[in-house]
């Protein structure tokens, strides 16, 4: 093998890792699926300084192209469900804002009080949407009472682990196609 087969090797396996720390990365917030994209982006940029043939590409560009459009679909399938949830609970405009900043408060918050970061994130995450969503509801000119801010609590905290998990599955199979091209190079 060339030197240059090796670093394609090398890049490959270091951007699957890493890969795979942006994809659980998802679970605590930041957004995984966008920083993977732009690693693929940048390797593609830089595919002539490593490939030893110059017309050799890491990732196609009709590749990465298909995963933006899935990544930008992940995103608006986990606002829709966020959404989805906290209406069908029966939450008001400031129900859902509570939700969204409560979640991202409480993932904040829990990170560093449970010993399993991950774990203490996810359950923030949970706990501020429903906080967050009560807190919104109880609030504001035409405030709920807070056991009728319940059912719209629950759907918003709902919608938000349904949209995760979506977007999570999709930020998954993203991984594994630009996994896979870039072993297949």
């Amino acid at each position: 093998m060339k030197a240059m087969e090796w670093l394609a090797y090398i890049v490959a396996t270091v951007f699957t890792l890493f890969g795979a720390a942006c994809v659980a990365s998802i679970i605590v917030g930041p957004p995984g699926g966008w920083i993977l994209f732009g690693a693929a982006a940048v390797i593609e940029l830089a595919d002539g300084l490593y490939l030893s043939e110059g017309n050799q590409q890491t990732f196609s560009w009709w590749l990465l192209g298909a995963c933006l459009g899935l990544l930008v679909l992940s995103e608006i399938i986990e606002f829709a469900a966020g959404a989805a949830g906290a209406k069908s609970g029966g939450a008001s405009n400031r129900g859902m804002i509570g939700a969204l900043l409560g979640g991202i408060i409480g993932a904040i918050v829990f990170t560093p009080l449970l010993p399993v970061p991950i774990v203490g994130t996810l359950i923030g995450a949970l706990a501020g949407t429903f906080i967050g969503a009560v807190i919104g509801e109880v609030s504001g000119a035409q405030p709920k009472t807070v056991p009728g801010s319940i059912k719209p609590a629950i759907g918003a905290t709902i919608g938000r682990v349904v949209g995760t998990v979506s977007k999570i599955g999709i930020s998954i199979a993203v991984w594994i196609t630009l996994s896979v091209a870039a072993f297949w190079t």
